[in-house]
């Protein structure tokens, strides 16, 4: 099989959560278990670091893997989903894995997936590992996929284990309280293994500590560690942050170039996470960190967080979907200097659409569609949902179809924005 029927194989035979829903979603490691028993324990041969949370870990394991990278090791990257390329998921120093590779794991191994049957995750993540020992890595940072518990990546043994933020997502499966959520993720927490969390929140703070006292795990809370101060935009458009420790300036000036205001507690979480790697066997410097995070998206490819696509009129897209991450989006967007704006909207069908919807602008434009997924809601039940808390506009069969009529509509000084679904955002990309 060639990459492109290599693919259509995976999608086709192995059910997927982003393209199908709960029916892909497996409530144990039992065939976890069993694919790292197949394949020898890969990840026992380098280190790794396990990150978690409902909204940032993407951009967390990205900037850690950008800081290693620049310290000079070699680092395997683990996420999910992906935008254009399968390939995403899985990269070597910011390299995707080989069209090749793909088709070679699925047809040396296509016994053992036919005998476990395993999800498409399961699969994604037995490949990810396997690869990276193939490699010879150093350090894999390793992105949960949902929750953390039962989480197919909770397997490994990390170095440092990492919770961004928690929020209600996947309550589904997780829990519909911000505690139920929290015993979920801090499943990752592991006996003696330092334990960064993002965000301090009362109705979460106590789920973490009682779990890492219970494992003997260091934990600190980032947020009562570092600070931001101010932000600034530099003429490079980058971010310019004044990071402080307490009542010092513990890193001035310091530049990122993902743009997200969002982007800040992020930031706190990774500079938290990395001090237990260099007080370990990590040779980590402060200038390794500057450069690091000066060039996330060059390191390690990340697409999709505040992401220029376009100017005048400028078009931004992003992957923020929940509640929380559409909250923080909102915000960015009446800080971004702009005439009218367009807001170009899909969602998947199991979210709570209603709380979303009820935080979006009521000014704007709307562009309601749908991505090429299975799980998407339809752009026509979508219109109406909206209509009926404020928020007007058409509908429009595919995203391609709606950016084209608000590229009409805008002005050279409006805005433009992409998003409600990381799926909505990967079909844009696939234009790109």
């Amino acid at each position: 099989m060639n990459y492109k029927e290599t693919l259509d194989f995976l999608f086709s035979q192995l059910p997927m959560y982003q393209r199908v829903g709960k029916a892909a979603y497996k409530a144990d490691l039992e065939t976890t278990l069993k694919l790292d028993k197949y394949f020898n324990h890969p990840h026992t041969s380098y280190k790794t670091i396990h990150v978690a949370g409902t909204n940032g870990k993407g951009s967390v394991s990205h900037c850690i893997a950008s800081i290693l990278q620049d310290a000079g090791y070699k680092v395997g990257l683990y996420t999910s989903p992906h935008l254009k390329d399968f390939r995403e998921r899985i990269k070597v120093n910011g390299t995707m894995i080989g069209e090749n590779d793909v088709c070679d794991f699925v047809m040396n191994h296509r016994a053992i997936l036919s005998e476990l049957q395993p999800s498409f995750f399961e699969m994604t993540v037995a490949m990810a590992f396997d690869h990276f020992r193939k490699e010879q890595i150093d350090i894999a940072v390793v992105e949960v996929g949902m929750g953390g518990r039962l989480d197919s990546t909770n397997i490994i043994d990390p170095e440092i284990s990492v919770i961004t933020n928690i929020g209600l997502d996947h309550t589904a499966f997780l829990g519909n309280t911000l505690s139920a959520v929290a015993n979920e993720k801090a499943g990752i927490i592991k006996k003696e293994v330092p334990v960064i969390i993002g965000q301090t929140h009362a109705d979460t703070e106590e789920v973490f500590v009682s779990k890492a006292k219970e494992c003997a795990a260091p934990v600190q809370f980032a947020d009562q560690l570092f600070s931001v101060s101010t932000a600034t935009l530099s003429i490079k458009e980058k971010q310019i942050l004044q990071i402080y420790r307490n009542e010092d300036l513990a890193y001035p000036d310091l530049e990122l170039d993902l743009l997200g205001s969002y982007q800040h507690k992020n930031v706190l979480t990774v500079l938290a996470a990395i001090e237990p790697l260099q007080k370990g066997d990590l040779n980590i410097s402060k200038r390794n960190i500057y450069n690091g995070l000066a060039k996330v998206t060059q390191k390690t490819g990340l697409l999709g967080r505040w992401q220029y696509l376009g100017y005048n009129p400028r078009i931004i897209c992003d992957t923020g979907h929940n509640l929380d991450g559409m909250t923080m989006l909102v915000e960015q967007i009446n800080n971004t200097p702009h005439e009218n704006l367009h807001f170009v909207l899909g969602m998947v069908n199991d979210k709570d659409h209603a709380a979303v919807l009820n935080i979006l602008p009521k000014h704007a434009r709307y562009y309601f569609t749908k991505a090429s997924i299975p799980r998407s809601l339809d752009e026509n039940k979508l219109k109406e949902m909206a209509h009926e808390v404020g928020l007007h506009g058409d509908a429009y069969e595919n995203v391609e179809l709606a950016i084209k009529n608000a590229k009409k509509n805008a002005g050279v000084n409006d805005l433009i924005f992409i998003g409600g679904s990381t799926f909505i955002v990967a079909d844009i990309l696939e234009k790109c």
